[in-house]
């Protein structure tokens, strides 16, 4: 059908005064006098809804009832005019109903609690906060790709389905095709009769096949949804996300920390360019001071530290107690990581060279034998946003680190035989998106950011 988007109105309304339109959407809010109704609709396109002015004596058959109730799909038509408080408005000669909304409609009101919403997924991107999220979260996609196309990176797709754990976790969901009370004398026959005649998972990572491609396509990257099976009910934990995950030839950990810091200011600021009117919407009712935030990590020049230096700025602070406190060799917490970016440094902060016992198996092992070439980008606000390292390509290191994890190397042979035949320094990192897309409008629940959040006992 016809129509004319409500952002094409608004970007461009002085060429519409005046002029007869057709718009479809559905309506947000419906005020009721005697002789005239106010309807404001909205199809998706823009921030603002687009106010629908009725003069009942021109409708008789709205006369006695609302004039149209919440949530009714429309197609209205009329003459656009202008208006002091709300730019612009139409004046309604004809309309339809495209889908009706009865009484029972859940989003009545103008205000609901996240928590409300998140028992009604199917409903719940209809409410403002929400359909703004899925704007930002979509610029931010958009400016991903955007900034590795124009860098000549090759986007590639890895697969979901893996016969191994990228990360040596554990936390994998295992994918089968065999029943539950499948039969087997033994755990070799039950996974020969499997589909894949061998254990097969859910991702967690598209980085290893990354790696492969960027061994002969030099620059990649991977985007895409991945899996973990902890059983963790945090605000930050769910069981289904995205990542993006670049690899890079010919990189090692100074060239990446370089990318990262140009890529989270490109994205960053794309949004604040392009999601401008959503920015002030989330300041206003979820985060005083979130644009200020955004500006400051857009505009910063990052801080590189090493881990041993983090970890003795960390004791010598007398302003506050820590939880947990601050050891060579352990994680850096997140309470940690918050001081160190937003008390010590008060700007978006490089942790570089971690121990090895608390990174990956599949870091470079540093000189000083302690040590891997690995960094995490820390921002005010959160704290971990970014986790990133140079890969190992000693192949004898790469086994003993696999085996002192308790992994088979069996398993990884196609990884391990990269560093047999022509292996260079490469780099990559990974960022979690959702998390990113938290840290961009202010929503405090990893759930409020995805369209159907999966997690523990969670699967609407």
């Amino acid at each position: 059908m016809k129509h004319t988007d409500i952002k094409i109105i608004y970007q461009n309304c002085t060429s519409f005064f005046e002029k007869f339109v057709v718009v479809c959407g559905w309506v947000k809010t419906s005020r009721d006098s005697k002789n005239v109704g106010f309807v404001e609709i909205n199809d998706g396109t823009y921030i603002k809804n687009l106010q629908v002015v009725i003069d009942k004596e021109s409708f008789p058959e709205l006369k006695t009832s609302l004039v149209f109730p919440v949530g009714t799909g429309v197609m209205v038509s009329g003459k656009l005019v202008k208006s002091e408080k709300n730019i612009c408005e139409l004046l309604l000669e004809k309309y339809s109903i495209l889908g009706e909304s009865p009484s029972d409609y859940p989003l009545q009101k103008k205000r609901h609690t996240l928590e409300f919403l998140r028992t009604m997924p199917h409903l719940r991107v209809r409410a403002n906060t929400l359909a703004y999220v899925q704007k930002v979260r979509s610029a931010l996609a958009y400016s991903s790709h955007l900034y590795f196309q124009s860098n000549g990176y090759t986007y590639v797709h890895t697969p979901l389905i893996t016969g191994s754990d990228a990360e040596g976790a554990g936390e994998v969901f295992r994918v089968t095709t065999l029943p539950w009370d499948a039969k087997a004398k033994s755990e070799k026959e039950f996974f020969e009769k499997d589909f894949f005649g061998k254990p097969a998972f859910l991702t967690v990572s598209g980085q290893l096949e990354g790696e492969t491609a960027a061994m002969a396509l030099g620059k990649i990257y991977t985007f895409g949804p991945v899996f973990r099976a902890e059983n963790s009910n945090t605000s930050r934990h769910v069981s289904e996300f995205w990542q993006c995950e670049p690899e890079v030839a010919f990189a090692e950990l100074s060239d990446i920390i370089e990318i990262i810091e140009e890529y989270i200011k490109f994205i960053t600021n794309y949004v604040l360019k392009n999601c401008s009117e959503e920015i002030d919407f989330f300041t206003k009712f979820f985060e005083p001071g979130l644009r200020e935030k955004l500006e400051l990590v857009a505009n910063s020049k990052f801080v590189v530290i090493e881990y041993t230096e983090a970890i003795e700025m960390l004791k010598k602070a007398k302003d506050v107690n820590f939880v947990y406190e601050p050891k060579w060799g352990d994680e850096l917490q997140s309470e940690h990581e918050r001081y160190i970016t937003e008390k010590i440094f008060k700007k978006p902060v490089f942790v570089i060279n971690y121990p090895k016992e608390s990174k990956a198996f599949y870091m470079k092992q540093n000189a000083d034998g302690k040590t891997v070439a690995a960094t995490d980008l820390l921002v005010p606000g959160v704290g971990e946003i970014v986790g990133c390292s140079e890969r190992e390509t000693d192949y004898k290191k790469l086994v003993e680190a696999m085996k002192a994890r308790g992994m088979n190397p069996e398993l990884y042979k196609q990884y391990l035989d990269l560093r047999k035949y022509g292996s260079v320094p490469h780099s990559g990192f990974g960022i979690g998106f959702d998390r990113y897309v938290m840290y961009c409008t202010g929503m405090t629940n990893i759930r409020d950011v995805l369209l159907y959040p999966r997690a523990p006992k969670e699967l609407q």
